[in-house]
């Protein structure tokens, strides 16, 4: 038998003691829902004077296990739920899995249900806030355009009872411009501070729930603490637009459509609660599959409801075009702006493409920022858990020669995320070339010359400088101590 845990490693049950080897990493939750499966590793007995067998890995993932004597089979996963976890630190923890259950689409169903019994000052104002990957799966998924996607989206969450449809593009530019700040400041100050670079990402909770539990006070230095995507809307929808609507953030019910199901672990983090008001930034995170599942329930297609006007939070409404998008692949271009940022803020050069110059594999990638035969900056990208685990070792050796890293728990990154919508009839690897092309078919554009984002930095916070942007866009990470119990893998 073979098995998967959350941190991407797999199970070979077939010596003495199952052999933790890192393979074809996953995130956190991402193959790990409410009711998915957590995977338990087998003590199986070596008979005497029988040979082992070996593992041959198919292209589709699958594992065929090939005897001595030339024969083969197509292996299971060994599994167990979530009641059966340990609780140990590496994975899930009791408390968290308790959170995670107080999010799915069920819990949103009930909210709005509730909504209809309720006087009206007493009902809930429900923000749906969607992002980008997740449209984008949707629209490959109905063959339709982002536009499209994004219009129906609007009318079928509004015909369930929704009050507001928001995009998340939007606060994502927040988190770009943040994290470019972070960097340049970071890099200003790396002689006096040995743990101020590299930088590595934080939009990623897959990434950060491991980095918490697995190397603790050690790697938590060197991560950005600018929030997520997710997060700032957090922010956004239950201070800014709560004054707009002249309710008190409690009063909000905030869900968030992801691609990722550690999403959900991202928004029930105690940093994330807002103690004043009682609430979390952000109440609920159901996952594209999610949405597939609620369209099912209804007995529909997207692609046959109705479109409705998009609600526009911080600018005028327009029908006719969606929030642009950002360059440098499917994770929300981290690398690319905080790239270009730090060249023209540093080295006073204007780069204009960059080039990315492929590693050990596809997910693991760096670019060079070069003058007169000297590196003045060295990023990389890291997806995955097995080029995840190289760049946490190669930091602890005092090894790592990069500025900066893109750090995301999924293969591909987030449009790959295990929250999204899956292949059916289909090579996953062509549904998620279709994906990637709608994705792209939005087109990018500097956060910093958004006029609305300059606005609004003012109007809510008072300047990119204040206090109040500290609290609002950043966060912190707390080491978390391993259980001791008898099972004892080490991660």
């Amino acid at each position: 038998m073979v098995g998967q845990t959350s941190f991407g490693y797999r199970f070979f049950l077939l010596s003495p003691w199952p052999c933790l080897l890192p393979y074809r990493p996953c995130s956190l939750l991402s193959y790990l829902g409410l009711f998915q499966d957590c995977i338990k590793p087998i003590k199986v007995d070596k008979k005497p004077g029988k040979a082992i067998a070996k593992i041959r890995i198919e292209d589709d993932g699958t594992y065929v296990q090939v005897d001595p004597d030339g024969r083969s089979r197509k292996l299971e996963k060994a599994k167990i739920t979530l009641n059966d976890c340990l609780a140990c630190s590496g994975c899930v923890t009791s408390a968290e899995s308790i959170l995670v259950a107080q999010q799915s689409h069920e819990e949103l169903l009930r909210v709005l249900d509730a909504n209809k019994t309720l006087e009206p000052a007493s009902r809930k104002l429900v923000v749906v806030s969607v992002s980008p990957q997740s449209r984008a799966s949707l629209a490959a998924k109905f063959q339709l355009t982002p536009l499209d996607t994004a219009k129906k989206l609007t009318a079928f969450f509004k015909t369930l009872g929704v009050d507001f449809v928001f995009d998340t593009t939007f606060s994502r530019n927040f988190s770009l411009i943040e994290s470019q700040r972070e960097f340049v400041q970071r890099f200003r100050r790396r002689t006096e501070d040995k743990e101020a670079l590299p930088m590595l990402a934080a939009a990623c909770p897959g990434w950060i729930c491991y980095a918490e539990k697995t190397h603790g006070s050690f790697i938590l230095p060197y991560i950005s603490t600018a929030k997520s995507p997710q997060q700032v809307m957090g922010s956004l929808v239950k201070s800014h637009f709560a004054k707009q609507q002249n309710v008190a953030p409690s009063q909000i019910y905030h869900v968030a459509v992801m691609p990722c199901y550690d999403k959900k672990l991202e928004a029930s983090r105690p940093d994330f609660f807002l103690q004043e008001h009682q609430t979390r930034e952000v109440d609920c995170v159901i996952t594209t599959g999610e949405v597939l599942k609620l369209l099912e329930q209804e007995g529909g297609s997207l692609s046959e409801v109705d479109s409705a006007p998009l609600d526009a939070i911080f600018s005028d409404p327009s029908e006719d075009r969606l929030l642009t998008g950002h360059s440098g692949g499917g994770s929300g271009g981290y690398l690319e702006h905080i790239y270009k940022h730090a060249a023209k803020e540093l080295f006073g050069v204007q780069v204009e493409e960059i080039r990315y110059k492929t590693l050990k594999n596809k997910d693991f990638q760096e670019v060079a920022l070069e003058k007169d035969g000297k590196t003045l900056l060295l990023f990389a990208l890291a997806y995955g858990f097995r080029n995840i685990q190289n760049v946490v070792q190669k930091l602890k050796r005092g090894k790592s020669p990069y500025h900066y890293i893109e750090v995301m728990a999924c293969p591909s990154g987030c449009l790959n995320g295990g929250g999204q919508i899956k292949a059916e009839g289909e090579a996953s690897k062509d549904l998620l070339q279709e994906v990637e092309s709608v994705y792209e078919s939005v087109p990018p554009e500097d956060p910093e010359t958004n006029r609305t984002v300059a606005d609004l930095y003012e109007q809510w916070l008072g300047g990119p400088s204040k206090e109040q942007t500290r609290e609002a866009l950043h966060t912190q990470y707390h080491a978390v101590e391993r259980a001791n119990t008898g099972f004892g893998i080490k991660w």
